[in-house]
Order: structure tokens, then sequence, then C-alpha cells
């Protein structure tokens, strides 16, 4: 072929290139693309091998693990240790995220008000934010000790007994939940307060017109506009708090008497303790299951509310 019609054809092919590859919108999704990569790696992957491995039961005598389709699943459903650990975890789930939730909304509330001081007090509610989670609970444990935690003398100096708290059965899982809420309801009301501060300043002045409270305010004008980050909030919370692990792995290992003992410290013993990788990743399935059910009802309730 003629070298001069090459040289024509070559930027004309490249031209056309770039208008079908700008025309056809793939700009976004080779931008997206890393992320994608990630959940499939990060995400999508441990799932099917969890999958994968909760068909399978150790074999102690041979290093190949030996193929038991659902037989850890079965297992499991007949074991009255996981099903303490679902109780505890049900329980824990079901005080700590509608508190969470509320109070992180209340705060967002008061973050949102435009008064003298509020940027110190944003920069002083971020503190526990900035804690990692294990170092929190590290300290927590530290100052709810019943021999010298500061908790228990500040109670001592008012005129009270000393508490047990976490080596009590009746106050280590509510001690949990104080620790995780201590640094998660900071946390989940940045998300709101970026929800509350795109509120329409004069639709709040339009309402306060026609006489509507402070009450009528939040309910009609406030609620209904930040419905996409409440959302996120209440999803991604579930998640986070079925997934808590860090405060019963490094204060209560579980008890006292298994009180604190949730699925997923459950499923971290069978699988570092007693070497049962077949049943800790049944644990981690249902789970998985477990999780997913309740975000779909959560979805179902909000969609019914507007």
């Amino acid at each position: 072929m003629n070298k001069k019609v090459i040289h024509i054809i070559k930027p004309i092919s490249f031209t056309v290139m770039l208008k079908l590859f700008f025309e056809k919108n793939i700009v976004p999704y080779l931008f997206l693309f890393p992320a994608f990569l990630l959940i499939i790696v990060f995400k999508l992957y441990p799932i099917i091998e969890a999958l994968k491995e909760s068909m399978y039961a150790p074999t102690f005598l041979v290093s190949q693990p030996r193929f038991v389709g659902l037989e850890n699943y079965i297992s499991l459903f007949t074991d009255s240790q996981f099903w303490n650990s679902v109780r505890v975890t049900l329980l824990m789930n079901v005080v700590i995220n509608p508190l969470q939730i509320i109070l992180a909304l209340a705060l967002a509330i008061l973050l949102n008000y435009r008064i003298k001081g509020i940027e110190l007090f944003r920069s002083i509610h971020y503190i526990p934010i900035a804690v990692s989670l294990p170092i929190a609970s590290t300290l927590w444990g530290i100052m709810l000790s019943q021999e010298y935690g500061i908790v228990n003398s500040i109670l001592t100096a008012m005129g009270f007994e000393p508490q047990p708290f976490l080596g009590s059965k009746d106050q280590a899982l509510w001690a949990i939940i104080a620790i995780a809420s201590w640094r998660g309801i900071g946390y989940w009301a940045i998300f709101l307060l970026a929800g509350l501060q795109e509120v329409p300043q004069h639709l709040y002045e339009a309402a306060a017109i026609d006489g509507a409270g402070g009450w009528q305010k939040f309910r009609n004008v406030t609620l209904p506009l930040i419905k996409r980050p409440l959302l996120f909030v209440t999803v991604a919370d579930t998640i986070a708090n079925f997934l808590l692990f860090a405060p019963m792995y490094i204060l209560t290992k579980g008890g006292p008497e298994k009180s604190t003992n949730v699925l997923m410290y459950e499923s971290f013993n069978s699988a570092f303790v007693y070497s049962d990788m077949g049943r800790a990743s049944a644990i981690v399935v249902i789970l998985l299951v477990v999780i997913l059910l309740i975000i779909a009802l959560q979805f179902q309730l909000l969609k019914a509310q507007h």
C-alpha cells in the first residue's frame, strides 16, 4: 500500500476511534474500572472462597480437607453455641443500630446550627473518629476496669458501688455497645450533617411562615430531604455493627459466659482456635445472608415511609 495512503488512514482511524470512544460514554467506565477491580478482588472473590470453604471439613490426619457438602450448615443449625451467637448478635444490633442512628442524627442537627464556637464543637466531636477501634477498645477497657478504672473511681466518689462492667455477663454486652457507639455516633453524624447542609434554608422559612413548629419542620422538611444520606447511614451502620469484632476480641474474648460471643467472634474461634475453616466459613456465609435480608427489609421500610 502506498505510504501516503497509510499516513492518511492512520489519523482518520484514530479520529474515528476517539469519536466512538466519547460518544459511547466509555470514559466513565475506564475511571470506574480500578474500583470495580478492587471490589472483585477484595469483596466478591472472598465471598466465593467462603462459599467453597464452607463445603469442606478439616481432616487432621490428611493435609487435604474433606468435601462434606452442606454438612457444616446442618451441624450449625443443631449447635446451641451457634444459636447463642445468633441471639447475642441480633440483641446487640437491635439496640445499637437505632441508638447510633438516632443519636447521630441529633448530633448532626446540633452541628448544623450556625452559632458562635460551632467550629470548635465540630473539631471536638471528631476526636473519637480519629482513634482506631482497637485503640479505643483498649482505652475503654482501662477506663472500665473494676480495680483502677476512672469510671468506677467516679462512681465510688459519688457513693455508688464499683461495677464489673466487662467482667459481668449482664453488663459486658452493654459496655461493648457503649464503646462502639462512642466512636460510631460521631462518624455517622458527618454523613447526616452533609445531608442537612444541602437542605435549602428557604424551605424552613416558608414552613415558619405557614406556622410550622420545630417538630413539624423536622418531620415535613428535614426528614424527606435527607432520605438518601439517612438510608446510606442506616445500611452502612447495620453492616458495620454486624461485623463488629475488635472490642470482643480485645476486651472480653466472647465472655463472660458467652455473653458477647457474636457471630464474627464465633467464626474467628472456629477458624483460628479450633482450625475448622469449614465451620468458620459457613458462619460467615450465614452472617452475610442475614445482613442482606435485614438491609433488604430496611430498604422496603424506608421506601414505604416515603
